[in-house]
């Protein structure tokens, strides 16, 4: 399936060849019970949804070929990793995912194939997170495909914000960083809801981020005003052998980086996160220092950049 090419090598096996009634027609019967009938799901110029139970939070994101994607992984993988990018936004809030619209823009030469497979992928993945596919659009697009996901959700409870954090308090990360590419992990990759909304209901955590273009870059949008992160290499979660700037500058890690206040127990925290999450990796990486006060053993972050879209 990984050799599925994007486009057709014939007219008779592109989108162009059935045209846009037709091809809606047939992501209706791709994504099957992942899209509920009108006028919940696909049908109406809306889809009608009941209102949130708490305050309501919304994302989008896409995934778009030769970017965050191309023929080295499935088109279903593609398809899941449309819902997951979303998913681990929802995650960095601490809330739960309710219910999504895919609008995609291609050009004619896509293949039905390769679609069709791709919509399974995302259907699979919306069945399996109970997030239904309740609406979308279609449009042409010379030369791509771009596949634009929104997606809504709602908070457990507390929200948990990039701001919050103070000068002393401690950094943490979920799982690993680095090598995201090589080793798949870009697509294969959980998006932390459980534990993001474990983490919002803990009072200690200030502040959480989903790390997507980078730790080094992600980390600049938890820092408060005045301090600098002071990250220890020896503490970094490096995945598959990745070096110190793989793990900092790599991205689409889809790991939680949060703030703990600095007068926290954070024994009892790591104690209850390892009885909470067994499986999953969590590591103190470092903590805020005070601009000009940060240690001459930590990482000197002015010289590592992450993922930065038109640069």
């Amino acid at each position: 399936m990984s050799a599925l090419p994007l486009r057709s090598r014939t007219l008779r096996g592109s989108v162009a060849s059935i045209g846009e009634e037709a091809l809606i027609r047939r992501i209706r019967a791709w994504l099957g019970a992942a899209s509920p009938p009108p006028p919940a799901g696909i049908g109406d110029d809306c889809a009608v949804l009941r209102p949130a139970r708490g305050r309501e939070l919304l994302t989008v994101d896409p995934v778009v070929h030769g970017i965050h994607f191309d023929g080295r992984i499935t088109p279903r993988a593609a398809g899941a990793k449309l819902l997951k990018r979303n998913l681990s936004d929802i995650a960095a809030m601490g809330g739960r995912p309710r219910a999504a619209v895919v609008a995609i823009a291609l050009d004619g030469r896509v293949s039905t194939r390769w679609l069709a497979q791709f919509y399974r992928g995302l259907a699979e993945e919306s069945l399996r997170r109970k997030v239904p596919i309740v609406g979308g659009d279609v449009t042409r697009l010379p030369g791509s495909f771009v596949a634009t996901l929104a997606l809504t959700g709602e908070a457990a409870g507390r929200v948990l914000t990039r701001t919050g954090s103070r000068i002393g308090d401690w950094i943490y990360l979920t799982g690993s960083v680095g090598r995201s590419l090589p080793t798949g992990h870009h697509h294969r990759f959980e998006p932390r809801l459980a534990e993001g909304a474990w983490l919002a209901r803990r009072g200690e955590v200030r502040a959480m981020i989903d790390v997507s273009d980078g730790l080094a870059k992600d980390l600049a949008a938890l820092t408060p005003r005045g301090a600098a992160p002071a990250i220890h290499a020896a503490r970094l979660p490096r995945r598959g052998g990745a070096s110190v700037r793989e793990a900092l500058c790599d991205g689409e890690d889809y790991e939680l980086a949060f703030t703990v206040a600095a007068g926290a127990r954070r024994s009892a925290l790591e104690a209850a996160w390892r009885r909470a999450f067994p499986r999953t990796r969590l590591s103190c990486i470092g903590r805020f220092t005070r601009v000009g006060a940060v240690p001459a053993d930590a990482l000197p972050l002015g010289g590592f950049r992450g993922y930065e879209h038109l640069r």
